[in-house]
């Protein structure tokens, strides 16, 4: 049975996902799971950065579990049920207010695809293939299906991978925009990233992925973005920073 778990160390969160005999292939009970984890880490103040991966080095996420097709995609209902579910997930992932980190190893396909893609930084190890198999399957992608893949990709690369279904190695998929980089260990590429973020002023950060989550979808109240920079200026951490800076040492951040 495929599960989704979650920790926190420090300030770094972990999310793990585990299905290892169908590829982390993602399952109705599963994708609950990811909303969920997802829910509570934007709402642990002491988390200020989470890493999200595929148990062991064979996939990221395979795609949908297939094997509920029959039951949880049969009918109008359970589709609007299942896509419903589906986009809230990932964008609980897109709304998290810490930076959220795709390390990928293997496969990489449809809904893991999604998943990498509602991610605000994403990396590969060298054996990691990408793909968005709906059109060999007949699965119907809609304006919430489509959106993540023009934003990340941009209008003619999501056009070629929906189009084609073809598979991407992982040097494609940096050309495309999917990865930022390909590295030969990217799990602790993740970790050595994750721990740089977090040593950050949390604040800065954060107010600099709701501007950027803003400008993508074009948000026209742009009030939270305003607050969240008005934080910044009247916080510690503002002062830390200055302080920090005069006398040549490490800031050290509280996120207040």
């Amino acid at each position: 049975m495929g599960q989704v778990s979650w920790q926190r160390e420090g300030h770094v969160a972990r999310v793990l996902i585990t299905d290892p005999e169908r590829h982390n292939a993602m399952s109705v009970g599963m994708w609950q799971s990811l909303h969920e984890a997802m829910v509570a880490i934007d709402a642990d103040p002491q988390v200020r950065v989470a890493l999200l991966r595929g148990a062991g080095e064979r996939a990221f996420v395979s795609g949908a579990n297939i094997g509920e097709f029959e039951t949880a995609r049969n009918s109008d209902e359970a589709v609007a049920n299942y896509n419903a579910l589906v986009a809230r997930t990932q964008s609980s992932i897109q709304r998290c207010r810490v930076p959220v980190i795709a390390t990928i190893a293997g496969y990489c396909y449809g809904g893991g695809l999604g998943v990498a893609l509602s991610c605000d930084l994403r990396y590969a190890g060298p054996n990691a293939k990408f793909r968005m198999p709906a059109a060999r399957m007949g699965l119907g992608y809609g304006v919430d299906g489509i959106r993540s893949f023009l934003q990340q990709l941009g209008p003619q690369a999501a056009a070629e991978a929906f189009f084609t279904a073809r598979v991407y190695d992982a040097q494609a998929a940096v050309g495309l925009g999917i990865v930022r980089a390909v590295v030969d260990d990217v799990f602790a590429h993740g970790e050595a990233l994750a721990a740089e973020i977090a040593a950050n002023a949390p604040l800065t950060v954060q107010a600099a992925k709701r501007a950027m989550r803003a400008v993508l979808a074009d948000d026209a109240d742009l009030s939270p973005v305003d607050a969240a920079v008005d934080a910044c200026f009247r916080s510690r951490d503002y002062l830390e920073g200055r302080t920090a800076f005069a006398e040549k040492r490490s800031p050290r951040f509280e996120g207040r």
